[in-house]
């Protein structure tokens, strides 16, 4: 991949000199600036790409590719108004001081692709390592007793079933009468399934902070990218995702 004009290979995840405070401590919080708006926004936001020696514009959704990298912090709908009025390929331009790029068509296609795919492989790693609670029973049971740190549900799960868990957790979690509700994924239970290499998977949960902290850090990118609203998560649950960073720079 190549590196923009006057700029080190190196990673691009350093972090800005902006810094936030959870539990009355400061953590780091890594931003960047989106090519499209110019925006400085939260990295986890933010979709990395990247261009290939040839000039094609490629997501990254693994922050791997070398190089600096380029950031857009748009959910679809905005990125493919601003591939159509050519702000992106400006704003691409600039940032590695070259015209010579290609961006596909299905470039805002392939965006989602990759970033669904680091969701379903990040849940995946966490089932082989056993952090992932499946079925609906034994989540009940576990969040009841205050085990459970993020439920999520299937995009088709019913709305009966989702009632069911959120009140055992919700329970759990001593917090009766405050709505709180697991998060619907925008993935349904066929991909999950799939994913996981077990039938009919509508309901998980972590109990662990630090892994739902990892699943959350590519499902906030995911879910922003898609326009929904990011959830907002307990202190500990963030400050692992940010931990997660910090080893990945």
């Amino acid at each position: 991949m190549r590196t923009p004009h006057n700029e080190r290979l190196t990673s691009d995840t350093a972090e800005a000199p902006t810094a936030r405070r959870d539990s009355g401590r400061a953590k780091s919080c890594p931003e960047r600036r989106c090519v499209i708006t110019g925006e400085v926004l939260a990295r986890d936001t933010l979709v990395r790409l990247a261009i290939s020696p040839s000039g094609l514009v490629l997501p990254d959704a693994q922050e791997r590719a070398p190089g600096r990298g380029a950031w857009i912090g748009t959910n679809r709908a905005d990125l493919e108004a601003a591939m159509a009025s050519g702000k992106l390929k400006g704003g691409l331009a600039r940032a590695y001081k070259t015209g010579e790029l290609e961006i596909p068509e299905e470039l805002p296609q392939k965006i989602e692709d990759a970033l669904t795919r680091v969701v379903l492989d990040r849940l995946g790693l966490e089932m082989r390592v056993g952090s992932l609670i499946l079925g609906t029973q034994r989540i009940i049971e576990t969040a009841r007793g205050g085990g459970v740190t993020l439920l999520l549900h299937a995009s088709d799960s019913s709305e009966d079933g989702r009632k069911k868990l959120d009140q055992a957790w919700r329970v759990g979690r001593e917090a009766e009468g405050s709505g709180e509700r697991g998060m619907t994924l925008p993935l349904d239970r066929a991909a999950l399934s799939v994913a996981l290499g077990r039938d009919n998977v509508v309901h998980l949960a972590l109990a662990d902070d630090a892994a739902a902290g990892r699943v959350l850090k590519a499902l906030t990118r995911l879910l922003h990218y898609l326009g929904h609203a990011v959830p907002m998560t307990e202190p500990g649950v963030r400050n692992a995702a940010r931990a997660d960073d910090d080893l990945t720079d």
